[in-house]
Parts: structure tokens; sequence; C-alpha cells
């Protein structure tokens, strides 16, 4: 084994230096490729399931109205497809995630929970009733300004803009009436 010069003419042992920069180049080309792909891929949309709950009103003039009036997206909510047979009355949308969808449904008859004295927020122009499930990964809200009920379940963590959306157009496409709790 001799540690002599360089040979004169430049060349050494193995392959040349511009050859494995261009490798290097193309493998961190193609990697980000992979990762920019994977980064903007959606999960196949699923059907969501959207149980039957009563709903005599479901078929009446302003839910037909309301669910007409339906906008493709929420926020970061997507409207989803529904398992069939589809409740009427109800919808659904779901995040890119493909975590908890974003529910809908009308007619509804008025939640028992719903009394008087019961409290009841503001959103926009619709009075909303909240049915407290505790430790539930999601919360359904009820309006009962309205003369049918609506009730819209999130999921954890969907932020203000499903039912601020949602109460614009409830407000548009249905007129206020006085609210018509059960007895205490």
């Amino acid at each position: 084994m001799t540690d002599g010069p360089a040979p004169a003419d430049g060349s050494q042992d193995g392959p040349p230096r511009l050859i494995l920069i261009s490798a290097l180049v193309l493998a961190v080309a193609a990697i980000g490729t992979v990762l920019a792909i994977a980064a903007t891929r959606h999960p196949p949309d699923q059907p969501v399931a959207i149980p039957a709950v009563p709903a005599p009103q479901a078929d009446s003039a302003p839910c037909k109205a309301l669910t007409a009036a339906l906008p493709g997206e929420l926020g970061d909510f997507r409207r989803a497809a529904a398992v069939e047979p589809t409740p009427a009355g109800a919808a659904a949308w779901r995040d890119g995630s493909g975590g908890e969808p974003v529910v809908l449904r009308c007619g509804l008859d008025r939640p028992a929970e719903f009394v008087v004295g019961s409290p009841i927020q503001m959103v926009d122009d619709v009075q909303w009733f909240k049915i407290d499930d505790p430790g539930a990964t999601r919360s359904t809200w009820v309006t009962v300004d309205r003369p049918v009920y609506v009730a819209l379940t999130l999921p954890a963590g969907s932020g203000p803009t499903p039912i601020q959306m949602l109460s614009d157009l409830i407000a548009r496409t249905m007129p206020a009436v006085p609210i018509r709790p059960g007895p205490a």
C-alpha cells in the first residue's frame, strides 16, 4: 500500500465526484416529491353513517328549504355522502383527516332536556341549546327559535365555523319563532 501522489491526469479511484453529487441531488428530489404527494393526498371519502332518530318534521317545508340550501363546505369540512338509506332532513360534512363528521338533522322533536330556564346561546341570529353529554368527544346543539328543531352535532375541536355558517343559513331560510321550552 503506497500513499503516493494522485495521478497526473486528475483521475481518482471510484466514481467521479460529479456522478456522486448528481445521484445525491436526484435522491433528495425523489424523496421531496414523495413527501409532497403524501402531504397533499386525501384519504378516500367514506360515506357517513347517520343513524335514524325520530324526526317527525323532517319532510316539512322548512326542513326541505334548509337541506336544499346546505353548502358544500363548512370551513374545513366538506359535504360527505351518507350511507343509504339517509334519514330525511340529515346531512354530513367531514374534514380531510377522515375524523368525526359534522352532522345536521332537521325536524327533530324538542329535546327533553330543553326546559324553562335552560341556558341558550345566540350565534348570529339563531338561538341554540347545547345538549350536555359529559365525557363525549362531540357536542350537539339544537336550534330552539325556529318552526322546526335543527340539531347540529360537532366533533371536538371543530371550531366555531360550522355553527356560524349554519346559523346564517338557518336565519335566512327559516323565520324566527318564540322559544317553546318544556316545563321545568
